[in-house]
Protein backbone atom coordinates (compact mmCIF):
# COMPACT_ATOMS: atom_id res chain seq x y z
CA UNK A 1 0.00 0.00 0.00
CA UNK A 2 2.86 2.39 0.80
CA UNK A 3 4.32 1.85 -2.67
CA UNK A 4 1.00 2.66 -4.34
CA UNK A 5 0.57 5.83 -2.27
CA UNK A 6 4.05 7.04 -3.17
CA UNK A 7 3.47 6.37 -6.87
CA UNK A 8 0.25 8.38 -6.73
CA UNK A 9 2.03 11.28 -4.98
CA UNK A 10 4.36 11.65 -7.98
CA UNK A 11 1.38 12.44 -10.22
CA UNK A 12 0.31 15.38 -8.03
CA UNK A 13 2.41 18.41 -8.83
CA UNK A 14 3.05 20.52 -5.71
CA UNK A 15 1.42 23.95 -5.54
CA UNK A 16 2.43 26.88 -3.36
CA UNK A 17 -0.16 29.67 -3.30
CA UNK A 18 0.30 33.04 -1.64
CA UNK A 19 -2.84 34.66 -0.22
CA UNK A 20 -2.13 38.36 0.25
CA UNK A 21 -5.47 38.98 1.99
CA UNK A 22 -6.21 42.72 2.38
CA UNK A 23 -2.63 43.88 1.98
CA UNK A 24 -0.80 45.77 -0.72
CA UNK A 25 -0.67 48.84 -2.91
CA UNK A 26 0.31 49.49 -6.52
CA UNK A 27 3.90 50.03 -5.42
CA UNK A 28 3.86 46.86 -3.31
CA UNK A 29 2.54 44.74 -6.20
CA UNK A 30 5.21 46.03 -8.57
CA UNK A 31 8.10 45.61 -6.14
CA UNK A 32 6.93 42.31 -4.67
CA UNK A 33 6.36 40.55 -7.97
CA UNK A 34 9.59 41.89 -9.43
CA UNK A 35 11.44 40.42 -6.45
CA UNK A 36 9.82 37.03 -7.09
CA UNK A 37 10.49 36.81 -10.83
CA UNK A 38 14.03 35.42 -10.76
CA UNK A 39 13.73 33.08 -7.74
CA UNK A 40 10.55 31.42 -9.00
CA UNK A 41 11.21 31.23 -12.74
CA UNK A 42 13.25 28.00 -12.62
CA UNK A 43 11.15 25.94 -10.22
CA UNK A 44 9.22 22.88 -11.38
CA UNK A 45 6.26 23.28 -9.01
CA UNK A 46 3.08 25.27 -9.60
CA UNK A 47 2.99 28.72 -7.99
CA UNK A 48 0.09 31.13 -7.58
CA UNK A 49 -0.55 34.50 -5.96
CA UNK A 50 -3.89 35.82 -4.73
CA UNK A 51 -3.76 39.64 -4.57
CA UNK A 52 -6.71 41.82 -3.50
CA UNK A 53 -9.30 42.19 -6.28
CA UNK A 54 -8.33 45.76 -7.15
CA UNK A 55 -4.76 44.65 -8.00
CA UNK A 56 -5.55 41.49 -9.97
CA UNK A 57 -5.22 43.12 -13.37
CA UNK A 58 -1.96 44.83 -12.41
CA UNK A 59 -0.52 41.56 -11.10
CA UNK A 60 -1.64 39.62 -14.17
CA UNK A 61 0.02 42.12 -16.51
CA UNK A 62 3.26 42.10 -14.53
CA UNK A 63 3.40 38.30 -14.43
CA UNK A 64 2.58 37.84 -18.12
CA UNK A 65 4.87 35.19 -19.56
CA UNK A 66 5.98 33.90 -16.16
CA UNK A 67 4.94 30.52 -14.70
CA UNK A 68 2.90 32.04 -11.88
CA UNK A 69 -0.90 31.76 -11.81
CA UNK A 70 -3.21 34.54 -10.64
CA UNK A 71 -6.03 33.78 -8.25
CA UNK A 72 -8.81 35.79 -6.62
CA UNK A 73 -9.65 35.66 -2.94
CA UNK A 74 -13.43 35.47 -3.39
CA UNK A 75 -16.21 35.75 -5.96
CA UNK A 76 -19.91 36.45 -6.21
CA UNK A 77 -22.36 33.58 -6.06
CA UNK A 78 -24.81 35.49 -8.27
CA UNK A 79 -24.94 35.94 -12.05
CA UNK A 80 -22.05 36.94 -14.31
CA UNK A 81 -23.37 40.52 -14.33
CA UNK A 82 -26.32 42.49 -13.07
CA UNK A 83 -27.58 44.72 -10.27
CA UNK A 84 -25.34 43.32 -7.53
CA UNK A 85 -23.53 46.36 -6.15
CA UNK A 86 -20.05 45.64 -4.86
CA UNK A 87 -19.86 42.09 -6.21
CA UNK A 88 -17.23 40.67 -8.58
CA UNK A 89 -18.28 37.75 -10.73
CA UNK A 90 -16.29 34.74 -11.82
CA UNK A 91 -16.55 35.90 -15.42
CA UNK A 92 -14.92 39.22 -14.48
CA UNK A 93 -12.12 37.43 -12.65
CA UNK A 94 -11.52 35.22 -15.66
CA UNK A 95 -11.48 38.30 -17.89
CA UNK A 96 -8.62 39.93 -15.94
CA UNK A 97 -6.46 36.82 -16.04
CA UNK A 98 -7.43 34.70 -13.05
CA UNK A 99 -7.37 30.93 -13.30
CA UNK A 100 -7.96 30.18 -9.60
CA UNK A 101 -10.22 31.47 -6.85
CA UNK A 102 -10.36 30.81 -3.12
CA UNK A 103 -13.73 29.54 -1.91
CA UNK A 104 -14.70 29.24 1.74
CA UNK A 105 -11.57 30.70 3.31
CA UNK A 106 -11.82 30.54 7.09
CA UNK A 107 -12.03 34.34 7.32
CA UNK A 108 -15.00 34.35 4.92
CA UNK A 109 -16.67 31.68 7.04
CA UNK A 110 -15.92 33.08 10.50
CA UNK A 111 -15.89 36.87 9.95
CA UNK A 112 -18.49 37.17 7.20
CA UNK A 113 -20.70 34.27 8.19
CA UNK A 114 -20.51 32.25 4.98
CA UNK A 115 -22.27 28.94 5.53
CA UNK A 116 -21.36 25.61 3.97
CA UNK A 117 -24.26 26.14 1.58
CA UNK A 118 -23.03 29.58 0.49
CA UNK A 119 -19.54 28.20 -0.04
CA UNK A 120 -20.98 25.40 -2.17
CA UNK A 121 -22.81 27.92 -4.39
CA UNK A 122 -19.61 29.93 -4.84
CA UNK A 123 -17.78 26.73 -5.75
CA UNK A 124 -20.31 26.08 -8.52
CA UNK A 125 -20.09 29.70 -9.68
CA UNK A 126 -16.30 29.36 -9.95
CA UNK A 127 -16.55 26.18 -11.99
CA UNK A 128 -19.18 27.73 -14.27
CA UNK A 129 -16.81 30.64 -14.98
CA UNK A 130 -13.99 28.30 -15.94
CA UNK A 131 -12.02 28.96 -12.75
CA UNK A 132 -10.46 26.26 -10.58
CA UNK A 133 -11.80 26.58 -7.03
CA UNK A 134 -9.41 26.28 -4.11
CA UNK A 135 -11.85 25.01 -1.50
CA UNK A 136 -10.77 25.86 2.03
CA UNK A 137 -11.87 23.61 4.87
CA UNK A 138 -10.93 23.43 8.53
CA UNK A 139 -12.01 23.36 12.15
CA UNK A 140 -11.93 25.80 15.07
CA UNK A 141 -9.89 25.19 18.20
CA UNK A 142 -13.05 24.25 20.10
CA UNK A 143 -14.00 21.71 17.46
CA UNK A 144 -10.51 20.19 17.46
CA UNK A 145 -10.45 19.92 21.25
CA UNK A 146 -13.87 18.22 21.10
CA UNK A 147 -12.52 15.65 18.66
CA UNK A 148 -14.77 16.92 15.85
CA UNK A 149 -12.14 17.76 13.20
CA UNK A 150 -13.01 15.04 10.71
CA UNK A 151 -16.77 15.54 11.14
CA UNK A 152 -16.48 19.28 10.52
CA UNK A 153 -14.25 18.86 7.48
CA UNK A 154 -16.45 16.08 6.08
CA UNK A 155 -19.55 18.28 6.41
CA UNK A 156 -17.78 21.08 4.53
CA UNK A 157 -16.82 18.68 1.75
CA UNK A 158 -20.25 17.07 1.62
CA UNK A 159 -21.98 20.44 1.18
CA UNK A 160 -19.95 21.07 -1.97
CA UNK A 161 -20.23 17.52 -3.32
CA UNK A 162 -24.02 17.61 -2.89
CA UNK A 163 -24.33 20.67 -5.13
CA UNK A 164 -21.36 20.43 -7.49
CA UNK A 165 -20.86 16.67 -7.66
CA UNK A 166 -17.95 14.60 -6.45
CA UNK A 167 -16.26 14.72 -9.85
CA UNK A 168 -15.99 18.53 -9.73
CA UNK A 169 -14.81 18.40 -6.14
CA UNK A 170 -12.01 15.94 -6.87
CA UNK A 171 -10.97 18.01 -9.91
CA UNK A 172 -10.56 21.11 -7.73
CA UNK A 173 -7.86 22.01 -5.21
CA UNK A 174 -8.56 21.64 -1.50
CA UNK A 175 -6.77 23.57 1.24
CA UNK A 176 -6.92 22.33 4.80
CA UNK A 177 -6.52 25.34 7.07
CA UNK A 178 -7.21 24.78 10.77
CA UNK A 179 -8.88 27.99 11.90
CA UNK A 180 -6.88 27.94 15.13
CA UNK A 181 -3.64 28.19 13.12
CA UNK A 182 -4.60 31.10 10.83
CA UNK A 183 -2.58 34.19 11.71
CA UNK A 184 -1.97 32.96 15.26
CA UNK A 185 1.58 31.74 14.86
CA UNK A 186 0.38 28.27 15.83
CA UNK A 187 0.83 25.47 13.34
CA UNK A 188 -0.56 21.98 13.21
CA UNK A 189 2.24 19.50 13.60
CA UNK A 190 3.17 17.70 10.38
CA UNK A 191 1.56 14.54 11.77
CA UNK A 192 -1.65 16.39 12.69
CA UNK A 193 -1.83 17.96 9.24
CA UNK A 194 -1.08 14.66 7.51
CA UNK A 195 -3.83 12.92 9.47
CA UNK A 196 -6.46 15.40 8.27
CA UNK A 197 -5.14 15.42 4.70
CA UNK A 198 -5.26 11.64 4.64
CA UNK A 199 -8.80 11.75 6.00
CA UNK A 200 -9.85 14.17 3.26
CA UNK A 201 -8.33 11.97 0.58
CA UNK A 202 -10.07 8.91 2.01
CA UNK A 203 -13.39 10.80 2.05
CA UNK A 204 -12.96 11.73 -1.62
CA UNK A 205 -12.62 8.08 -2.61
CA UNK A 206 -10.60 6.62 -5.46
CA UNK A 207 -10.61 9.84 -7.50
CA UNK A 208 -9.18 11.69 -4.53
CA UNK A 209 -5.77 10.25 -5.37
CA UNK A 210 -5.41 12.94 -8.03
CA UNK A 211 -6.69 15.85 -5.91
CA UNK A 212 -4.12 18.32 -4.66
CA UNK A 213 -4.59 19.08 -0.98
CA UNK A 214 -2.66 22.03 0.43
CA UNK A 215 -1.93 22.89 4.03
CA UNK A 216 -2.60 26.44 5.20
CA UNK A 217 -1.92 27.68 8.70
CA UNK A 218 1.16 29.75 9.60
CA UNK A 219 3.41 28.01 7.07
CA UNK A 220 6.93 29.43 7.09
CA UNK A 221 10.27 28.44 5.61
CA UNK A 222 11.17 27.07 9.04
CA UNK A 223 8.40 24.44 9.03
CA UNK A 224 7.63 24.00 5.33
CA UNK A 225 10.10 21.20 4.63
CA UNK A 226 8.69 18.91 7.29
CA UNK A 227 5.08 19.68 6.32
CA UNK A 228 5.68 19.15 2.60
CA UNK A 229 7.45 15.85 3.25
CA UNK A 230 4.19 14.20 4.32
CA UNK A 231 2.67 12.01 1.57
CA UNK A 232 -0.76 13.66 1.45
CA UNK A 233 0.37 17.30 1.71
CA UNK A 234 0.80 18.67 -1.81
CA UNK A 235 1.99 22.19 -1.02
CA UNK A 236 0.75 25.18 0.93
CA UNK A 237 -1.70 28.05 1.04
CA UNK A 238 0.57 30.71 2.50
CA UNK A 239 -0.67 33.78 4.38
CA UNK A 240 1.65 36.21 6.14
CA UNK A 241 4.84 34.67 4.75
CA UNK A 242 3.55 35.31 1.21
CA UNK A 243 4.01 39.03 1.80
CA UNK A 244 7.78 38.65 2.22
CA UNK A 245 9.47 37.78 -1.11
CA UNK A 246 12.45 36.04 0.47
CA UNK A 247 10.27 33.93 2.74
CA UNK A 248 7.78 33.00 0.00
CA UNK A 249 10.62 32.12 -2.39
CA UNK A 250 12.22 29.91 0.27
CA UNK A 251 8.94 28.06 0.83
CA UNK A 252 8.57 27.51 -2.90
CA UNK A 253 12.11 26.13 -3.14
CA UNK A 254 11.40 23.71 -0.30
CA UNK A 255 8.28 22.47 -2.06
CA UNK A 256 10.31 22.06 -5.24
CA UNK A 257 12.76 19.79 -3.43
CA UNK A 258 10.11 17.28 -2.36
Amino acid sequence: MAVIREAVRVTRKPLVAGNWKMHGSRDFVAAHLQALEAPLSELAIDIAVFPPAVYLDLAARQLAGLPVAIGAQDLSLEEDSGAFTGEVSGAMLKDVGCSLVLVGHSERRTIYGESNETVAKKFVAACSAGLTPVLCVGETLEQREAGETQQVVSAQLQAVAAVAGLDRLTASIIAYEPVWAIGTGKTATPDQAQEVHQGIRHWLGAEGAKTRILYGGSVKAANARELFSRPDIDGGLIGGAALVPEEFSAICRLADQQ
